[in-house]
């Protein structure tokens, strides 16, 4: 005689199982596993810096790495590499730009130490000033062992092909480094129009013109080592694209010097950051591009939280798109944490 308890039972122990399986999966699709490659911090005397400068802002001065870390929880994020955002050390002379530069980077190692796999380091560097940039090289990565370079886009009227920054380049090509990249305003263009904010126009179009000018310069072919990574998708890159791939080609001076092909390869081989860009028109065109395998997460933390971006980008991709970006295609360049 069949009891009807056991089909209730076994009812009940399926459903057990499977919400238990649900619970499980959901668990290991939250669990922390992205890799945060645009994530500012303030270190203290970089901060006081600033702020004697009266160049700070809200979000950097309020910045905590428990409120980073409570950021990154909520986005899944396993592993922010961090680094100071605009306007760095620019506005320094050489001896303070390579002091706090130092203790800049010597306070990233130590969040590094005090939260173990929470962070990584893209070092700073006084790029106007070669002497120390060099100098600063050689102890961030041999002393501090630092995830990479963090610079911006430009400084003062020089965007990063300028034969000035060679020897930093020529160095950071020997070791194969990656080298991340903020926008910052150059001086051509500061308060260009009123009322409107650098940060609107002005700072995709920088990121722009660095990419041009590395592409142009030649420079972009004799550091083929380097890993390069520009934020927010690129900056206005794919509004331009054809700009670069056509006009540029097919006219003096550049023409016969560089062809599709060339421009095609250089910025297929550099990667882009999703940082304000994971909206469906921006990201799209980037990915239409560029091969995916070049796109990795970015947040732009403490300006936008981790959570936005990358419920953005569940929109627009499928899975294994997703698992590249998160965390995938940086650790080809990040070899760190691999091996963390």
């Amino acid at each position: 005689m069949y009891c009807s308890c056991h089909s209730f039972l076994s009812r009940r122990g399926f459903l057990t199982g499977a919400t238990a399986l649900a619970a499980t999966a959901a668990r290991a699709q939250t669990a922390p596993r992205r890799v945060d490659v645009h994530h500012h911090i303030t270190a203290p005397t970089w901060l006081d810096a600033v702020k004697k400068a009266r160049l700070d802002n809200p979000p950097m001065s309020n910045w905590t790495p428990q409120r980073s870390i409570e950021d990154m929880d909520k986005a899944g994020t396993a592993t922010a590499i961090t680094s100071p955002t605009t306007p760095q050390i620019g506005f320094l002379s050489a001896p303070d730009a390579a002091r706090i530069a130092r203790e800049s980077n010597e306070y990233a190692k130590r969040l590094m130490t005090d939260f173990p796999g929470r962070f990584g380091v893209f070092a700073m560097l006084p790029m106007s000033h070669i002497d120390e940039s060099l100098r600063e090289i050689e102890y961030a990565f041999d002393t501090l062992r630092v995830d990479g370079i963090g610079m911006m886009t430009s400084y003062g009227d020089k965007w990063l092909g300028d034969p000035q920054f060679a020897p930093v380049f020529d160095e950071l090509n020997r070791r194969k480094a990656t080298v991340y990249t903020h926008p910052t305003t150059a001086n051509c263009c500061i308060n260009l129009v009123q009322g409107i904010g650098d940060a609107t126009v002005e700072y995709g179009a920088d990121t722009t013109r660095t990419i041009a000018n590395l592409i142009f310069s030649g420079a972009a072919q004799r550091y083929g080592e380097i890993n390069f990574i520009f934020s927010h998708g690129g900056g206005v890159l794919t509004a331009v694209a054809e700009r670069l791939q056509i006009q540029m080609v097919t006219t003096p001076p550049y023409k016969g010097r560089f062809t599709r092909d060339i421009v095609d390869s250089q910025l297929r081989r550099f990667y882009y950051d999703t940082a304000q860009v994971a909206n469906a028109v921006t990201i799209d065109a980037l990915a239409k591009l560029v091969p995916t395998s070049q796109i990795v997460f970015g947040t732009d933390y403490p300006y936008r939280t981790g959570a936005e971006q990358a419920q953005a980008l569940a929109q627009r991709f499928g899975a294994g798109d997703l698992k590249a970006i998160d965390r995938d295609n940086a650790l080809r360049i990040l070899p760190q944490l691999r091996a963390a």
